[in-house]
């Protein structure tokens, strides 16, 4: 970002911090802060933290000054949160928290990453609310300003939670370390869980071979390392025969009967896993298991698109749309400087704008240059 860019993304940030009435976490007092300033021509980002505020006030009129370009808080709750050192902070737990970004689940175009985004936080909310049972009165949902969505919880029953815990709790989300043998011990059942979810990604697999061609199926049976040519017509031909197993009262000795079963639910990769992974909540690992993590402040600016961090009502997320209820700036045009063809849809209307100069809504023109992909002509 050159001068004339981080002074135009400056302004605009400067223009909404004045204006715009802010929220304050819960305890502010007791988090620790993080900010990230303007500094065009840096070769890397660079965060001003060990930052503590007495109140609501002087937190405000600190954002309104400084005008950073990221601002964000800790999770955790501390004795002395402006301490030099971590472990002259104090720890006294932390918020459970959820990161749903994705970058780290699908690619393709923004728009398109966001939709699938927000099936996956929807995904982690239904498990979260129905399989939990946590009181949706104790759930922050908030839209990160970037390609994703941060659940807070903050039920005291979790604060004091450690790593160990929090990492029990994210594996369950995201399907990692389930016992196949678990999965297929007892009666089918109505309630939500992993056994239905396992059952049915499972189903669906086998369904999916009884589709293909004999020759086609024996080809994706027998690539698999432990499959040969035996082993995979003995399974194709007693294919039904496990269906109705599974539908009807499953065990774990359909694993220890059949080699070829065996040998796909243990693949890493592949249609199967693919078909499980499709009923986790793909959230991001690390974050929930940090119990000092730093996360962004809601009704703050995202550096990286110009967009707010847009806090939601549970019951909003649904109706959600990111590029027109979390953009902030007008429409009056802006000229910028395009470093690459692309499309841009915002505000209910797609953009297309051409390498070099262009004329853009101000909105358009903040994300682009904020992403980098832009500067101000």
């Amino acid at each position: 970002m050159n001068p004339a860019t981080t002074a135009f993304i400056r302004q605009r940030f400067t223009d909404y911090y004045k204006k715009t009435v802010l929220v304050a976490p819960p305890a502010l007092e007791q988090r620790e802060w993080g900010f990230v300033l303007f500094n065009p021509g840096a070769t890397e980002m660079r965060m001003r933290r060990h930052v503590g505020f007495s109140g609501r006030d002087e937190l405000f009129e600190y954002l309104k000054n400084l005008v950073p370009q990221h601002t964000y808080y800790s999770t955790a709750y501390y004795e002395r949160p402006d301490a030099g050192t971590m472990a002259e902070k104090g720890w006294c737990g932390a918020d459970l928290i959820f990161d749903l970004d994705a970058d780290h689940i699908v690619r393709g175009p923004y728009d398109q990453m966001l939709a699938r985004v927000k099936e996956e936080t929807e995904k982690l909310l239904a498990m979260l609310l129905d399989e939990f049972g946590m009181d949706p009165k104790t759930i922050e949902l908030v839209f990160s300003g970037g390609r994703g969505y941060h659940v807070h919880v903050r039920d005291l029953a979790f604060r004091g939670w450690g790593s160990a815990e929090r990492r029990e709790l994210i594996d369950y989300v995201c399907a990692i370390g389930i016992d196949p043998a678990a999965m297929l011990t007892g009666k089918k059942t109505q309630n939500p869980g992993w056994p239905n979810r396992y059952r049915e990604a499972l189903t669906g697999y086998l369904q999916w071979v009884g589709t293909m061609p004999e020759q086609e199926a024996m080809n994706h049976l027998t690539g698999m390392e432990g499959i040969g040519k035996d082993s995979a017509l003995t399974f194709l031909k007693n294919r039904e025969e496990i269906l109705a197993d599974i539908a009807r009262n499953p065990s774990p000795g359909i694993i220890k009967t059949s080699r070829v079963l065996s040998v796909v639910i243990a693949q890493q990769e592949g249609e199967f896993k693919k078909r499980l992974l499709a009923r986790a909540a793909l959230a991001d690992e690390p974050v929930t298991t940090d119990t000092k993590r730093l996360i962004r402040l809601p009704t703050s600016l995202h550096g990286g698109s110009g967009m707010r961090v847009q806090p939601l009502e549970l019951r909003e997320l649904h109706d959600f749309d990111p590029l027109t209820d979390a953009v902030i700036f007008g429409t009056r045009d802006v000229k910028v400087d395009c470093r690459i063809a692309l499309k841009m849809p915002m505000l209910g209307s797609t953009y297309e704008l051409q390498k070099g100069i262009n004329t853009v809504p101000e909105a358009v023109a903040v994300f682009v240059c904020c992403r980098g992909m832009a500067e101000i002509a």
